[in-house]
């Protein structure tokens, strides 16, 4: 590859990975009952667990189970539930949003839309109280997800007397955008949640626990490393976090079967002067400071990791070396098969014990 065209690569590589896009169909409904739902069979449907499944963009959420059977190119489901809309034949997406928003009534949690001041406008947010607490999580969503992918931890805070936030941040959908309109890997994203934490500090919060899943871990991180009020934040719960940006964008290279020089010069953009003209970032992002395995040293929040040894969009090694650097503060709980963010689908009893013991205060 010339250097020109691994240029151009490099830039659109870049350029992919920054851009908001909404997550594209995976499957097709062919056939459903009161009690079944059959789809087109890929490693998506056929995954064990409990999932959410969007019919017709984000017009229609259903609730599905167990795998029943698969044959030939379908599998067919447990149908557990419709909670809005209306099912019907056509293209689909499986997701680890197995609660939606508006909150459904399936979660028999009683949530609040509120609204707090970010530094890039009015973000939406929905509370969970809990009667006589001052324990609050501040719960964040990954790359491309709704807020509905936290509301499946929302039973365990509950349980252990912690009141909850999920929140919506810069460039989501419907909701005021960064000054790019791009991602920007949690590098500029934590202010939002800083401004969501000063907002239940505002509430009465005496104590703050920050919750983030895939790229929200990586704001997360960002978060108690930049903002003032970290010095409020006693622990840290990453569901498939990105640990280490720059072998995410090395794994993805990869699997696009791009040349490790498109992966290096794409990073080499992103934080360089030329940022603007050929990605479109208003700052430039230095993706070296969520790089945590050569940080190690410096994190001091106990922290939860939960992660899967075959997440296909962030790799668990980096999660693992963290744990390995810093058995002092950090545990792992090490998942075989869940896949991206679906360790709550796949064993939600595990997930949630291994949250509650870590969150609950002692003696509960």
């Amino acid at each position: 590859m010339g250097a020109a065209s691994a240029a151009s690569a490099a830039a659109y590589f870049a350029r992919k990975v920054l851009t908001p896009e909404p997550p594209a169909d995976d499957s097709v409904v062919r056939t459903f009952s009161d009690l079944t739902i059959t789809l087109d069979a890929n490693d998506e449907t056929v995954s064990p667990g409990r999932y959410g499944l969007w019919v017709g963009g984000y017009n229609t959420h259903a609730r599905i189970g167990e795998v029943l059977g698969v044959q030939g190119k379908e599998v067919t489901r447990e149908l557990l539930g419709v909670d809005f809309g209306q099912l019907a034949a056509g293209p689909a997406r499986v997701n680890g949003s197995y609660y939606a928003g508006p909150p459904a009534d399936s979660l028999g949690i009683d949530l609040d839309e509120v609204t707090y001041r970010s530094p890039v406008g009015d973000m939406p947010a929905w509370r969970m109280t809990v009667p006589d607490s001052t324990r609050w999580a501040v719960l964040v969503h990954g790359r491309g997800a709704l807020r509905s992918e936290c509301l499946r931890a929302l039973p365990t805070l509950q349980r252990c007397g912690i009141n909850a936030l999920i929140i919506n941040y810069r460039n989501d959908v419907g909701v005021p955008a960064g000054a790019d309109g791009l991602y920007n890997l949690g590098l500029t994203e934590w202010q939002d949640v800083e401004a969501a934490m000063r907002h239940v500090l505002d509430e009465g919060a005496t104590d703050i626990q920050l919750f983030g899943w895939s790229m929200g871990g990586a704001t997360v991180l960002q978060t108690v490393d930049r903002s003032p009020l970290a010095e409020h934040v006693s622990r840290l719960v990453l569901d498939a976090p990105v640990i280490n940006w720059r072998h995410v964008l090395a794994h993805h290279a990869g699997l696009n079967k791009l040349p490790g020089v498109v992966n290096d010069m794409g990073q080499q953009m992103m934080r360089g002067r030329l940022h603007r003209n050929l990605i479109g970032l208003a700052e430039p992002l230095d993706i070296t400071r969520a790089d945590w395995v050569t940080r190690a040293d410096e994190l001091t929040k106990p922290t939860l990791l939960i992660h899967s040894e075959d997440d296909e969009f962030v790799p668990i090694a980096p999660s693992v070396e963290l744990a390995e650097l810093r058995p002092d503060i950090i545990k792992l709980d090490r998942y075989q098969q869940a896949r991206h963010c679906r360790e709550w689908n796949v064993d939600s009893e595990r997930w949630e014990r291994s949250v509650r013991s870590f969150c609950a205060p002692a003696g509960a």
